[in-house]
């Protein structure tokens, strides 16, 4: 874990809100990706830097551990009710402005009214030392970075849940898209992020996903939308036409006297739901279509003229 302050790393002040952290990050992150900056080592520290820094100020509990006690919160083993006590303990100090404990025993702190409190334990929980007040010496071991990283998508897979290939730092992964997910999903890969230290567990890695545009559906929500193209005839009289889905093609009915823009909805045929709620709907959205442009169309229409009893711009006022 980084020995400065991480707001300084990141380059924030303390008042950042979390978009304001996030968005340096990004930035330093692009900077000094080991992808951007092959062989350097130097960014390859300063990239593991920023991103540690980035764990801890991301997550709002950590950052809140960090605000109240600093570096000490980073430690392994560190304990955060020992620390809300001795923090407690801190603030109060001893009764009548006396000295808050007695340096002949170390372990045990006579604090008057507040009673006796366990000081040796608190340094041993908050930072791995024995009781007496020692801190514990050597190696310690602790958790790898957290790392991020992007990964675009088509929105099949987002509807129907895929499995695919990933280069990150060098190394393919095998990524499994869950059904459901959005432009700005994260999805967690346990243990693919930065390498413990002295024997700790890797940390994650966590790819934002980002939906590629669709050349014929929108997304509204957990609702699709798709412009389907009918005839005079068909639009008229009624018709049954074939609509695609990502599950295959299905069979819809465009009701007589269907009008550009109306709304055909196909239930449960839109967007899943992450947290297992109910799958968003197809709109089919009629457009009307003419044929070519000739002399053939203009003899076909001109008695639909006669049919037009009232202005159809009548209502239009701005």
């Amino acid at each position: 874990m980084p020995e400065h302050d991480l707001y300084e790393i990141i380059g924030v002040p303390r008042t950042a809100t979390h978009d304001e952290i996030k968005r340096a990050y990004r930035k330093l992150a692009r900077k000094y990706h080991p992808d951007v900056n092959p062989g350097d080592k130097a960014a390859e520290e300063r990239f593991k830097e920023v991103t540690a820094a980035f764990e801890v100020l991301s997550d709002e509990k950590r950052r809140k551990l960090y605000d109240e006690f600093g570096p000490d919160s980073l430690r392994s083993g560190f304990d955060e009710k020992k620390a809300e006590q001795y923090r407690q303990w801190k603030r109060h100090g001893a009764p009548n402005g006396g000295m808050p404990f007695d340096f002949g025993d170390f372990s045990t702190v006579n604090v008057g009214d507040y009673g006796a409190f366990d000081f040796g334990s608190i340094f041993g929980d908050l930072f791995g030392g024995a009781r007496g007040g020692r801190v514990r010496r050597g190696p310690i071991p602790s958790q790898g970075a957290h790392a991020e990283a992007e990964i675009a998508i088509d929105l099949r897979d987002a509807v129907l849940g895929a499995e695919r290939d990933l280069r990150v730092d060098g190394r393919t992964l095998r990524v499994k898209i869950p059904a459901g997910v959005t432009d700005g999903s994260r999805i967690r890969l346990g243990g693919q992020g930065g390498r413990g230290a002295h024997g700790g567990p890797a940390g994650d890695l966590y790819l934002e996903v980002r939906l590629r545009a669709h050349p014929h559906l929108r997304r509204e929500g957990r609702d699709l939308y798709l412009d389907l193209p009918v005839t005079i005839p068909e639009a008229a009289l009624g018709a049954e036409v074939e609509l695609p889905t990502f599950e295959g093609p299905v069979r819809l009915r465009v009701p007589p006297g269907a009008q550009s823009g109306m709304q055909l909805r196909l239930r449960g045929k839109g967007m899943p739901d992450l947290r297992g709620g109910p799958r968003g709907d197809l709109y089919a959205v009629v457009q009307l279509r003419l044929p070519p442009d000739g002399p053939a169309l203009h003899e076909a229409v001109k008695p639909l003229a006669e049919l037009y009893k009232d202005d159809p711009r009548a209502g239009i006022s701005l």
